[in-house]
């Protein structure tokens, strides 16, 4: 039997935090003039009830994390943690149903940027607030988990990024909180920072706050219907677009870049494909809108860095609806925003999606391979960061790919079966795998919204965010029967 309490320990803590997280936007909504404080302070008591007496009734006593401990309490945590943060959307008036509720706490945690709600310009502060500290919790909570749990899971490759705070086993617990109250730091830094330069580019300061915190966390929720669009600005649009490419660089080179070693975010490999693929996405797509959208030079390339950045990054915002931007030239920048979907930003940052590294082993080993083909007795080793690729780091790259495309197919193929179309029910399972928010279509595209589809629909896209926020093979080990096993 699997030793619960260790597990039920971490539970109670994060769901503690949790209830004081619903606190803010209480506070928020008191000072407003707005009844929903009381929904707050009731989502707050209930939570906190819930995460104290599972700290209180399992703290004392030595606990031993195995790997199979790990392993369910990362993924439960995930499913625990929407949850009840799912409760201010319920009690709210109107209130959302628990479906809905859920899909918007799961979408929010996950930092995916689907959302079910409407009418967000009137929305009251507090349940914007708390859509917004959602994601920014789930930001910091996805750099720990890489750069800690995964790389010890060895989870898709993830093993690559064992950083020396984890190398031995008894040195983890005081290294870990040392490096995960470094990052937490310049998480909240980098927060700030987008927050002043938003509202010195005219916006509120609710609305900085918001759309700092979403930025960073690349998670994309906005406090407008119409998105980043509402606001009409350039400025804005280029702060965020700048801030969306921080959030999808690893965070520990910002942490080496303070320590004194600046080169090594220039250096590293990883980052440089995610910029240059980004550079090459926003060429095609700008060039299209110019030559065949009519839009002037400039205009195209603010278009088409601000979506094309928050497409591959997953954050999810939007300034135009892109999917009608198919009508015009034939699909080509619906196709390189499809495509990218898929890529996502670096390992150990905000951003989702297959991830920047994945696709640099496949490459070399697709490189080492057509090398044998041409010397069959040639000793070849694939490198990456000019390093040699660790053992059994390939296989588990290979494997993800397919898990990944495996996935995607069989959560469109049960879309399917709830009555969406074709490209609703394809673009919804890419985008629920790969974080990324808004999808392709009238339905759920930037200018739509998740809200009509059916709430089998909707949980099967919740179950699709928590299945690619986790990598993948973190949720999926729990359904082999052997794991249950002693």
């Amino acid at each position: 039997m699997i030793d619960l309490r260790p597990i039920l320990l971490v539970h109670g803590l994060l769901l503690s935090i949790l209830a004081l997280g619903m606190v803010i936007p209480g506070l928020v909504d008191l000072l407003h003039g707005n009844p929903d404080w009381l929904v707050f302070v009731t989502s707050s008591a209930l939570t906190g009830f819930f995460g104290v007496s599972l700290f209180l009734a399992t703290r004392g006593g030595q606990f031993r994390f195995s790997i199979r401990q790990a392993f369910l309490m990362t993924a439960t945590i995930w499913v625990i943690l929407p949850a009840f943060a799912a409760l201010p959307f319920v009690l709210t008036d109107p209130g959302l149903s628990y479906t809905d509720a859920f899909f918007e706490a799961m979408s929010g945690i996950t930092t995916t940027g689907s959302t079910v709600m409407t009418g967000l310009d009137l929305t009251p502060p507090g349940i914007l607030l708390w859509r917004a500290i959602l994601q920014w919790l789930g930001g910091i909570g996805i750099i720990i988990m890489a750069l800690s749990v995964l790389p010890m899971l060895r989870v898709g490759g993830m093993q690559m990024f064992k950083v020396e705070a984890f190398e031995t086993q008894e040195k983890v617990l005081p290294r870990a909180a040392s490096l995960a109250s470094a990052l937490a730091v310049i998480y909240v830094v980098l927060t700030a920072a987008w927050t002043v330069m938003l509202y010195w580019a005219d916006m509120s300061a609710l609305d900085s706050v918001l759309h700092a915190m979403t930025t960073i966390s690349t998670g994309g929720y906005s406090s407008k219907d119409a998105s980043v669009g509402h606001f009409r600005s350039w400025a804005v649009d280029w702060i965020i677009t700048a801030g969306m490419i921080v959030g999808a660089i690893p965070f520990l080179l910002y942490l080496q870049a303070v320590r004194g070693r600046p080169m090594a975010l220039l250096r590293d490999t990883q980052v440089q494909w995610f910029l240059g693929t980004a550079v090459v996405g926003v060429a095609m797509v700008a060039w299209w809108l110019w030559q065949e959208g009519g839009m002037d030079a400039l205009n195209a390339l603010r278009y088409a860095a601000f979506n094309t950045v928050s497409v591959m990054t997953g954050t999810g915002y939007a300034t135009a609806d892109y999917w009608q931007w198919g009508g015009v030239v034939g699909g080509a920048p619906v196709a390189v925003l499809f495509c990218l979907m898929f890529v996502g930003g670096c390992a150990g940052s905000t951003s989702c999606g297959i991830k920047v590294f994945r696709f640099q082993i496949l490459g070399a080993m697709a490189a080492i391979q057509l090398r044998r083909l041409l010397q069959p007795s040639g000793v070849f080793i694939p490198y990456y960061n000019k390093k040699p690729i660790q053992e059994g780091v390939a296989e588990a790259v290979m494997a993800f790919f397919f898990m990944y495309a495996l996935s995607v197919a069989f959560l469109a193929m049960l879309l399917g079966m709830t009555g969406l179309d074709h490209v609703t029910a394809i673009s919804g399972a890419a985008t629920a795998i790969s974080n990324v928010g808004p999808g392709l279509g009238d339905v759920i595209g930037p200018a739509g919204n998740f809200s009509t589809l059916p709430d089998t629909a909707k949980w099967l896209l919740s179950a699709g965010m928590l299945l690619g926020r986790l990598e993948l093979f973190t949720v999926l080990v729990l359904l082999m029967p052997r794991f249950w096993r002693d």
